[in-house]
């Protein structure tokens, strides 16, 4: 298994919806970030939105990476055939071996055998290119995922497993982990806590620091099995008020969480 580094550690960095600083980093700023952790894998995910990128500078974040030793994977939110094939052909140019997707609502209103129709396409137009990993998102239920992959029955296809987003999806991680691990093909990792409201009114699920939380790392680990592939450090730091905080709190979160999952991985 490989650590590495998910574009959305510097989430408010980069800017994401309203949120946007008056310099928001860069693909090549966040290329840096993972030469400068020691990160040998870099996953840019859709708030990095590599389509927009003019096909020049494209060039020239593949052609830095492969010159400073850095793997690269890309990723889109929500799964329209025709932007799926232009990040196909963005993993191409760029030599990524996983096109991860995150399926959102839309897509679990789909009828089953419609969206894999379309994922039996993307993966044909992918072979010999890239791997596609649907990510477990918030509004798309793990069991529907397990059904789709077993409609599709392609080794082409496989999941991005994420530790925590399933949660919003009614489920608990453990339930998540043991549904999809033997299909996974990507891994993100990220620890959160469940925090009573003060009032008693619920609670929260927030972002902590890696190995601060409720993730059960070694528990995930052993489930995937020791198979061959990368592991994405992400986090979900809330927002802090203000862009200056937000900067130096990914900062230090990335630069923790890199390091712990780097030894917690060389461990094993």
């Amino acid at each position: 298994m490989t650590p590495g580094l998910g574009s959305y550690a510097f989430r408010w960095s980069i800017g994401h919806r309203d949120r946007v600083p008056s310099r928001p980093m860069t693909a090549m700023d966040v290329l840096d970030a993972a030469v400068g952790l020691k990160m040998p894998v870099l996953q840019y995910a859709d708030n990095m939105r590599l389509h927009e990128i003019e096909i020049a500078k494209i060039d020239e974040i593949a052609t830095s990476a492969r010159e400073r030793g850095v793997a690269l994977e890309i990723g889109a939110q929500g799964f329209e055939r025709d932007m799926v094939s232009r990040y196909v052909a963005l993993a191409d140019q760029m030599d990524a071996s996983i096109l991860r997707i995150a399926l959102d609502g839309e897509d679990a209103a789909r009828p089953l055998e419609d969206l894999g129709e379309d994922l039996r396409g993307a993966v044909a137009e992918a072979r010999g290119i890239c791997r596609i990993a649907i990510e477990n998102h918030f509004d798309y239920p793990s069991p529907q995922m397990a059904r789709l992959l077993d409609r599709v029955e392609d080794d082409g296809l496989g999941v991005c497993l994420d530790v925590a987003n399933s949660i919003c999806a009614g489920e608990w991680p453990a339930e998540t982990v043991g549904l999809l691990a033997p299909r996974t093909i990507n891994l993100h990792m990220k620890d959160y806590v469940i925090a009573p409201d003060p009032y008693g009114v619920g609670f929260r699920v927030h972002g902590v620091p890696l190995g601060e939380g409720r993730t059960d790392m070694a528990a995930v680990l052993d489930a995937l099995e020791g198979r061959a592939m990368s592991v994405i450090y992400e986090h979900w730091l809330p927002w802090p008020g203000d862009f200056s905080a937000a900067h130096e709190q990914e900062r230090v979160w990335t630069a923790q969480g890199t390091a712990a999952l780097s030894d917690i991985l060389a461990a094993r």
